[in-house]
């Protein structure tokens, strides 16, 4: 197996490019699994660790714009206050040790139906920056998963950045595992509000082929909600939200739970975080 280990991202695009089938890695929390149970074989292996452009994240137009590699630790430590739900979910994963040395980029390269960065990406309508030798585009969070553990990218496309409104209201993450550390989700939600556009944003994990949202949830909540009075949310309005998150899903069975299983307790996560983020509003 090769070993490619760029030190520019000049250099890194063009690795990538005379190496199509190359491998990126960053944390490898994910890929050196893969590698450990012999479910990958690549040709070659593309480190992206001493890309120093990668490991920065600024303000961008009301926007942040995280670079691939910021790891973790570094978004609960630097951008609590700004993207929260992300925060929240960067605390979920796996070990200290795990969260100083994996990414958010990493983790939408894997695209693994249960990132537990993906549902606050997606409530938080997140664009992904990828570049080549060809160009940059950016391809909006809803389209970067295209299947199981597959994305949006270009063979010779590696992810730059990841650009992320900043919170605009009160945000909030949950997530069900067979036990309560180093654990995969069962299922994982996120919901954004922002109440200056009336607007509720979600997130589905591990619950589908593919992190969603729930489209027809987030349309109910926005009209439904008092957002002038900060009135309590009614609890049909509270069933009627989990419910359309839940009919947004289409879980399977398997080893961590039964598909059943996943529709109730994403219905009770969707119940349950609109109301933490709904009585934070009131509490503004």
């Amino acid at each position: 197996m090769e070993f490619l280990q760029p030190r520019t991202w000049a250099d890194a695009l063009a690795a990538k490019a005379e190496n199509p089938a190359a491998l990126p890695i960053a944390g490898g929390t994910d890929v050196m699994v893969d590698l450990n149970f012999d479910r990958v074989r690549p040709a070659a292996l593309l480190d992206l660790t001493g890309v120093e452009a990668l490991i920065h994240w600024e303000m961008d137009r009301g926007r942040i714009r995280l670079g691939a590699g910021v790891t973790y630790s570094r978004v609960i430590a630097e951008l609590g206050a700004v993207l929260p739900a992300l925060a929240v979910a960067s605390r979920t994963v796996g070990s200290p040790q795990i969260r100083n040395r994996g990414t958010v980029g990493g983790n939408l390269g894997s695209a693994s139906p249960a990132g537990d960065a993906h549902p606050p990406l997606l409530a938080g309508d997140a664009v992904v920056e990828v570049e080549s030798i060809r160009g940059q585009r950016a391809v909006p969070i809803g389209e970067f998963f295209t299947g199981v553990k597959q994305n949006a990218l270009e063979p010779d496309e590696l992810i730059k950045a990841v650009l992320v409104p900043m919170a605009g209201g009160p945000q909030e993450f949950a997530k069900i595992g067979t036990r309560n550390a180093m654990v995969i989700a069962v299922t994982s939600f996120a919901v954004a509000l922002d109440p200056d556009e009336r607007r509720v944003g979600t997130g589905i994990g591990s619950a589908a082929p593919t992190p969603r949202r729930a489209i027809a949830a987030e349309h109910y909540a926005a009209e439904a909600l008092d957002w002038e009075n900060r009135g309590p949310i009614p609890d049909e309005v509270s069933a009627r939200f989990g419910g359309l998150v839940a009919a947004a899903a289409a879980p399977i069975d398997d080893v961590r739970g039964t598909a059943t299983y996943r529709l109730h307790s994403l219905t009770v996560l969707a119940r349950r975080t609109l109301g933490w983020a709904w009585s934070s509003y009131q509490r503004a």
